[in-house]
């Protein structure tokens, strides 16, 4: 007999991007905003004193849950504050999930599903997208699968792509368990699920202060989801999940929304430009509502070469060995001398590989 559970023996576990050590690496492979977090933040973090870290912090962020209630038009109660997005998927698993119940979820997606499924001893229910080209349509039984959870990120990683509101409106009318949709990237995207949380008392939004906010070194997810089930999902939480910094700094984030919106109008910006000049390099990419891109190499190209070849030029994107994206890269937008630098380095491997194809000298 093993020392831990058979099902933990037979999982690889989630692997996460490269977190290089040398700054000076231009990484575009785990969707970090570019730019720093309001200058709000390190205010507000210096303002934190020994004694309040001497004391255990709010064991359920009130500071920030105010904000947040404030910020999107919410009563308090509806505000959940987690260790970063994935500790909530993490309670939502453990509250809603007996061994053996079904979560269905949404392929190519968020890789830690599968994950937290297995260590949940849940069964899988996998949901192909219909992906042709660009186009990423959803399979016609997202209306109808038999689940107790259905997760659904929007806009999707690794995709980009935007499932429409009125799409989501149909999903929530068909399906009776509880709908977890993931906007850990909605801070780029036209629209959120937001306004159909008052309608739908099975909807939980996930929030992530990682990519919008700049403050993925952080840690800082929260639900907005109505009370009573809030309430459940509550008995599951760690005592203390969110440290006083963490609160303190992720209260001036999002407090701070004049600052925030002015950064993701220029990470927007930047994928538009990033995403023309990929095309026009021979990469097929999908409309991205995110602040990644996800490009299919062109005809002829490796994706895992070219990878490998970015990487030893200090340049990180993320490949993903997997079905369907064995083709593909998702590149995260970066600042403007970043995409730029990218964009020569690809054009210099991919004109050198063209030259040396057709013997060139």
């Amino acid at each position: 007999m093993g020392l831990v559970n058979a099902n933990i023996e037979r999982m690889a576990g989630y692997t996460p991007g490269e977190q290089p050590e040398k700054l000076s690496v231009i990484k575009l492979n785990t969707n970090e905003n570019p730019y720093p977090p309001s200058p709000r933040v390190l205010t507000a973090i210096a303002s934190v004193t020994a004694e309040r870290l001497r004391r255990y912090p709010s064991p359920d962020a009130r500071a920030f849950r105010m904000v947040a209630a404030k910020v999107h038009g919410v009563d308090p109660d509806w505000i959940m504050a987690t260790n970063g997005g994935d500790e909530l998927l993490s309670i939502v698993f453990r509250a809603c999930l007996a061994p053996g119940d079904r979560v269905a979820f949404l392929d190519p997606g968020y890789s830690l599903y599968p994950v937290l499924a297995t260590l949940q001893n849940a069964q899988a229910v996998t949901l192909n997208y219909q992906v042709r080209d660009t186009d990423w349509n959803l399979p016609p039984e997202i209306f109808t699968v038999d689940a107790r959870l259905l997760l659904l990120v929007n806009p999707n990683a690794p995709s980009g792509t935007l499932i429409g509101m009125s799409t989501l409106v149909q999903i929530l009318r068909s399906f009776r368990g509880v709908v977890l949709v993931d906007e850990a990237y909605v801070d780029f995207a036209p629209a959120s699920a937001l306004p159909l949380v008052k309608s739908f008392e099975n909807l939980v939004i996930l929030r992530s202060m990682s990519k919008g906010y700049g403050l993925a070194g952080l840690r800082f997810g929260y639900a907005i989801a109505q009370k009573p089930l809030l309430i459940e999902l509550n008995k599951v939480r760690d005592s203390y999940p969110c440290d006083i910094v963490a609160i303190t700094a992720a209260s001036a984030a999002l407090e701070d929304q004049e600052y925030a919106r002015s950064i993701w109008g220029r990470v927007i910006e930047h994928r538009t430009q990033l995403t023309e000049a990929l095309v026009a390099m021979g990469f097929s990419v999908p409309p991205s509502f995110s602040n990644f891109v996800l490009a299919a190499v062109p005809a002829g190209a490796s994706a895992a070469q070219l990878y490998a070849r970015l990487k030893a030029r200090d340049i990180l994107v993320r490949y993903f060995a997997l079905p369907g994206l064995e083709d593909k890269l998702r590149i995260t937008v970066g600042t403007r001398a970043e995409n730029q630098s990218l964009i020569r380095a690809i054009g210099e491997i991919l004109s050198a590989d063209s030259k040396n194809l057709h013997g060139v000298t």
